[in-house]
């Protein structure tokens, strides 16, 4: 689902990819979902980051990779095993939603970070459609240590542990937190949350920070 890759591709990091979104604060965020039922779960309090920027010191960072766009996003604790495509911004600056027929597909911000680089690449997918619950739906039920593998067309596997998650408001998200460069090989999985209306959809995004610990 990703662009075709070479393995002699020598493409590098996109800085500007990542500081248009962090510049674009509270832009980068999917857009409206449908009502099922009782709501998608929500970060537990136990869950998220003590304060913005905390490193947890517990984690360790392994080794970086270098550039190959991503392939498929597996989260064995919320069964999510489902193929990736490139995404990039829409006309509004928004970061572009995978087609929303296909409850099971994420999307990759290819104008940033590649999954296991240093620096915070983004994945991003519908937490519901039309026709109910969608890749994502589970997202807020997640807890810190648990993983998420990200493969790539290099033929590698980026192995990320959790160490928080948040819902943040849509109208005060924090982009440089959320997206800027801890100086590890990072991971951001986002997907709507908060409170839902029909006229206005979600009224925030499930944010889900993870750090890079092993490469298979």
């Amino acid at each position: 689902m990703g662009e075709l890759y070479s393995g002699s591709e020598s493409r590098k990091r996109s800085p500007w990819g990542v500081l248009a979104l962090v510049m674009l604060t509270g832009l980068a965020m999917m857009r409206n979902g449908v009502d099922v039922g009782l709501g998608p779960p929500q970060p537990a309090a136990a869950a998220s980051q003590s304060r913005p920027g905390e490193t947890f010191a517990p984690l360790v960072a392994a080794q970086t990779l270098p550039y190959a766009p991503a392939e498929r996003v597996r989260i064995p604790a919320i069964k999510v095993d489902a193929p990736v495509m490139n995404v990039g911004l829409d006309s509004d600056g928004w970061i572009e939603a995978p087609p929303p027929q296909d409850p099971n597909i994420a999307g990759w911000y290819q104008n940033g970070i590649s999954p296991g680089q240093r620096g915070t690449a983004v994945v991003v997918g519908h937490v519901d459609n039309l026709s109910g619950p969608a890749v994502f739906y589970g997202l807020g039920s997640i807890e810190k240590g648990e993983h998420i593998e990200v493969a790539r067309f290099d033929g590698k596997a980026a192995v990320f542990e959790v160490y928080g998650v948040e819902v943040f408001s849509k109208a005060n998200f924090p982009g440089a937190h959320v997206y800027g460069d801890t100086g590890y090989a990072e991971l951001r999985v986002i997907t709507c949350g908060g409170g839902y209306s029909k006229g206005r959809g979600y009224d925030g995004n499930v944010v889900v920070f993870a750090r890079m610990v092993k490469v298979r």
